[in-house]
């Protein structure tokens, strides 16, 4: 420290102050003098204020309705009426910023000329437009990497729970599942093909660039349903090695990157948004009315019960249900701060009673920067809570399809009391499903710009969240299988820190453009989870979750559980370009991860991207062509999703089979000695990463100036080192099952993706924007040493464990591999086909019967403005996928409705079959799963502030009206072809549709204020 420097700064300082404060004492005593300055000084100001008129057009002299005017740096301004006029009153020197959607921003300088015209150009930003990605940011122009970005203006209205909802449609090669209707419902979100045979197929989630954990967090819907989608600026889908290479380890199934919404310099504005929507079921199924089941039972021979009621069970047990939204955020900034704040509540209700998803948020997005701009530190804290209630699903749709529709639902005003089961409507009253969450992400990014063109950044964040989630049945003595009551409690612990370390230099050379990227990551995951179960409560109307220590019976339980993992990686980026035209990317990223053994901990994925900027050849000067790039990448990405600690030597203890120590002789019986020590687990030091190697060939193009726009990729990915749960197929081995990478097998994903996109002029009174994607994925299992690896099965009664899907060699994932239905023999039972010709039906007859995935993705929306007015529609489907109906293998058959059980004509399709026929596993139960939705559909007014007399007070008011899953076109006979609810363990089982929450259909009536 420099003593003396400190000192003579210290008298300065006192300097300072002894002048400030003499100052202020001769204001004081001079108050007549300080008010003639200020008055004179008003005088001025008012002398030399004007009111600006002038007319906003475009370079062809075509008006601009409703063009914004602004006085830079103030408060101030207007927007053009529908004959591209403007009035706002400015001083000379002052300096108005003109924008318009589509057009460049331009500004003038006001001088003693009190009327403008300003001409404003054709936005050919497009190529310029920044997209981020992987630790940085690229021009559009510069991508080589398939990179497709969805911003907010474009995403999904309506009721939305979180990100994958609000791309469904949107982006070419990705694949979007509901897997119910439930509010928040899991999804199944697959780019370019399923790559792997386990659960881990969801992409890598990058918020702000804080990488998330694809683990659960304790809640059993969806983990992503804590983000406000109101919140969300941008979202880009990194699908090729190169776009994804950066991340290395995780990028095999894809790359999701979030932007959440930043402040900007200038005045300050706020946003109130409000929606009522209201949802009922979307499809019901066409079971037997009353009088028709009065009527079917006696023509089949069966046991009518005829109970004198004529009840809609779907009815009953579904609801129109009400979804309330509120959002408020305010944003603004200086040339060295700015920030995004808000705070949101969203309280959405299920269409079956007990369904429930409430949840409250908050964010801040600051960012300051200093030392010259060379200091610039972003903070990013968002903070949640998430309340889930849910129903006994299975139960509830399997009563409102079954139960005989001749029963009353209530008996003088109370549900009634069945003879034999339970009535759902008391299942309602006495189960519940309740899941707290509360969930906090922060990051601070600080970086330092060194020198011109080296910027270090460190970011450092942490995602906490804590759940706890009660499962309890109430005490119920009318029923003795509930007379007890029970709750199962479970409390878990996610926290994910990260530590990143970048470096990266951007320099210009003459025709040369050099970006350099190296950097460091080290990310920690830790998760601690408790359960307990109790029953046996006495019944004094308190819930069982909120008297656990009243619990009186034996059978009780405590477990508890704790996993850590770690992640460090080295990686590093060279982007190149020679005169904007030619264009190279390559990526380099080792990856080290406590998930796999000591003999391959780390694995080193690279990749190389070339782009040409076609256009900007001398020889396509005159062509007219506004765009035309091609792309060429290849690359590698890894896979880690496997539970963890599965390269580590494991013990138990264990009573079967005689795994016992008798070294007692005054023990007599073998239930008094002690337990055996034995394997849970042999060691495998040599587990690997899961491997994919993809190559893509992709061409941008623009034409009309930007009118037309679009995109084509050929890609083809390739998964190696397959990781799976199967057999060690060694004597020696004392486990016999354990996670191992499969010699030889191969996962193939190739595809075609095709994006167009027409906008028409947006200046005149009436413009339209038509556009969509397509996609042709073929996806193979090859070289698998397994006749099949079961993914999906069977439940019930006779069938639990059956296959329904599973992985087989040369064929895709979620292959159906049944039993052929041939119909009904005269005999009465089924017949299937005799595949090997041995005289016998057994389990190697079964055959390939196609797959759940779909082979072609499409979507296509229409948007149409006039003036004031907006509407856009948005439809999507999918082509070449099956379903295999369980529901209806379960209840539709003919032994339901014999036995006074209700169903649908499909029980009687055959006039001979046999009440005793068995429900067996076969491809009679498997449908088309094609299908057409509207699935959003918006009608909106944009209010003039003007109009009502409040343009000083707001700059927007827009009122809309929303439609979600308006119409499916489908041959499915089940509630939505999109869905996915069947059984599965370590692997994922795919389009089975078991029991499975209905879709709603939802009106949204929302209102939109900035001030």
């Amino acid at each position: 420290m420099n003593f003396k420097n400190n000192t003579i700064t210290c008298k300065n300082i006192v300097a300072l102050a002894s002048i400030v404060f003499f100052s202020t004492q001769a204001q004081a005593k001079t108050p007549l003098v300080e008010f003639k300055t200020s008055a004179v000084s008003n005088i001025e100001e008012i002398a030399v204020q004007q009111t600006i008129t002038g007319t906003v057009t475009d370079n062809d002299g075509v008006l601009l309705p409703g063009a914004s005017v602004k006085v830079k740096g103030t408060s101030s301004g207007t927007t053009t009426d529908f004959d591209g006029n403007f009035s706002i009153v400015a001083n000379p020197g002052d300096v108005l910023e003109v924008s318009y959607v589509g057009f460049e921003t331009t500004t003038i300088t006001v001088s003693q000329q009190t009327n403008y015209t300003i001409n404003l150009s054709a936005n050919t930003s497009e190529l310029d437009e920044v997209l981020v990605v992987g630790y940085g940011t690229q021009k559009k122009s510069d991508l080589t990497g398939a990179v497709s970005s969805v911003v907010a203006d474009e995403f999904n209205k309506g009721v939305v729970n979180n990100p994958g909802n609000l791309l469904q449609g949107k982006v070419s090669g990705l694949n979007v599942t509901n897997t119910s209707g439930e509010p928040g419902a899991g999804q199944d979100i697959i780019i370019r093909g399923v790559g792997t045979l386990r659960s881990g197929t969801s992409p890598l989630y990058v918020v702000d660039g804080f990488v998330l954990d694809n683990s659960g967090n304790g809640l059993a819907t969806n983990p992503l349903n804590f983000i406000n989608t109101q919140d969300i600026e941008s979202i880009n889908v990194l699908k090729d090695a190169s776009a994804a290479a950066i991340y290395g380890s995780r990028a095999a199934n894809g790359v999701v990157v979030i932007t959440t919404k930043k402040g900007k310099a200038g005045r300050t504005q706020m946003n109130f948004s409000a929606s009522t929507a209201i949802s009922s079921i979307a499809n019901t199924i066409d079971v037997f009315s009353a009088e028709e089941f009065r009527t079917v039972i006696p023509q089949i021979g069966g046991s009518l019960s005829d109970n004198g009621a004529n009840t809609d069970w779907q009815d009953e047990l579904t609801r129109t249900a009400i979804t309330n939204n509120i959002n408020f955020s305010m944003s603004g900034g200086t040339a060295s701060t700015s920030y995004f704040a808000s705070i949101g509540v969203d309280d959405q209700e299920g269409i079956i009673n007990n369904s429930d998803l409430k949840r409250y948020s908050a964010r801040a997005n600051v960012t300051q920067k200093g030392w010259d701009d060379r200091l610039k530190v972003d903070l990013n804290l968002t903070a949640t809570r998430t309340e889930n209630t849910r129903p006994n699903t299975s139960s509830i749709v399997s009563n409102m399809l079954s139960l005989n529709p001749t029963t009353p639902a209530y008996t003088n005003g109370e549900p009634t009391v069945f003879g034999t089961g339970l009535n759902p409507l008391i299942l309602e009253d006495i189960y519940g499903d309740f899941s707290n969450n509360n969930r906090m992400i922060a990051n601070i990014s600080p970086s330092l710009a060194f020198i011109d063109g080296l910027t270090y950044k460190l970011n450092l964040g942490v995602d906490y969240s804590t759940t706890d989630r009660d499962i309890q049945y109430m005490p119920y003595s009318a029923d003795p299988d509930y007379a007890e009551g029970s709750v199962s409690s479970a409390y878990t612990t996610n926290r994910n820190t990260l530590v990143e370390n970048t470096l990266t230099y951007v320099t210009d050379f003459g025709d040369h453009g050099l970006t350099v990227l190296a950097g460091h990551s080290y990310q920690k995951f830790f998760i601690h989870a408790k359960n307990f179960y109790f029953e046996n409560f006495p019944d004094n109307g308190i819930e069982p979750r909120y008297q656990l220590g009243q619990a009186r019976g034996d059978n009780y339980s405590q477990t508890s559980s704790a996993t850590s993992n770690e992640l460090q990686s080295f990686f590093g980026r060279v982007n190149y370009d020679y005169k904007d035209k030619y264009l190279v990317t390559a990526t380099l990223r080792s990856d080290g991860s406590t998930k796999f053994g000591e003999n391959n901990r780390y694995a080193t994925f690279p990749s190389l991207a070339l782009g040409w900027n076609i256009f900007k050849e001398d020889f396509m000067a005159d062509s007219g062509i506004n765009n035309l790039k091609l792309r060429a990448s290849w690359g590698k990405s890894g896979n880690q999703e496997i539970p963890s600690k599965q390269t580590r030597l494991s013990y138990g203890e264990s009573f079967a089979d005689n795994d016992i120590y008798p070294l007692n002789d005054a023990i007599t019986t073998r239930e008094g000695y002690d337990y055996g020590l034995v394997f849970a687990r042999t060691a495998n030091p040599d587990l690997q990463w899961e491997e994919t190697t993809q190559t893509n060939i992709g061409l941008d193009f623009g034409f009309l100036d930007y009118k037309l726009s679009g995109s084509v990729d050929y890609f083809l990915k390739e998964t190696n080192d397959v990781l799976l749960y199967f057999s060690t197929q060694d004597p020696i081995d004392e486990v016999g099952y354990k996670w191992q990478n499969i010699p030889g097998m191969k996962i193939k994903n190739s595809g075609i993706e095709l994006a167009l996109d027409y906008q028409s002029d947006r200046s005149r009174d009436f413009s339209y924007n038509i556009g969509g994607n397509i996609s042709y994925i073929k996806n193979e299992i090859t070289d698998s040493p397994f006749t099949i690896v079961t993914t999906g099965t069977a439940s019930g009664a006779g069938q639990t464990g059956a296959t329904i899907n599973g992985y087989m060699n040369d064929q895709p994932i979620g292959n159906f591999f049944l039993r052929e239905f041939n119909g009904i023999g005269a005999d009465g039972l089924s017949q299937f086909t005799d595949v090997n010709g041995d005289g016998q039906i057994d389990d190697s007859d079964r055959i390939s019967a196609g797959s759940a995935v779909p082979d072609i993705l499409y979507a296509f929306y229409l948007k149409f403005k006039y003036k004031n007015f907006d509407l856009g529609l948005n439809f999507n489907g999918v082509s070449g996928n099956k379903i295999y109906n369980h529901t209806r293998m379960s209840l539709f058959n003919k032994t339901q409705i014999a036995n006074s059980l209700n169903t649908t004509d499909q029980a009687i399709e055959y006039a001979n079959e046999d009440p005793s026929n068995s429900n067996t596993v076969s491809t009679r139960y498997l449908e088309n799963g094609a299908f057409l939705r509207l699935n959003n559909a918006t009608l909106a007014y944009s209010l003039d502030p003007q109009v009502i007399g409040l343009e000083q007070w707001l700059t927007n008011v827009r009122l809309s009206v929303t439609g979600q899953n308006l119409f499916t076109i489908t041959d499915y006979t089940g509630f939505d072809p999109e869905l996915n609810t069947g059984s599965s363990s370590d692997s994922k089982s795919y389009g089975i549709d078991y029991f499975t929450y209905p879709k709603a259909r939802t009106v949204v009536f929302g209102l939109n204020v900035s001030f």
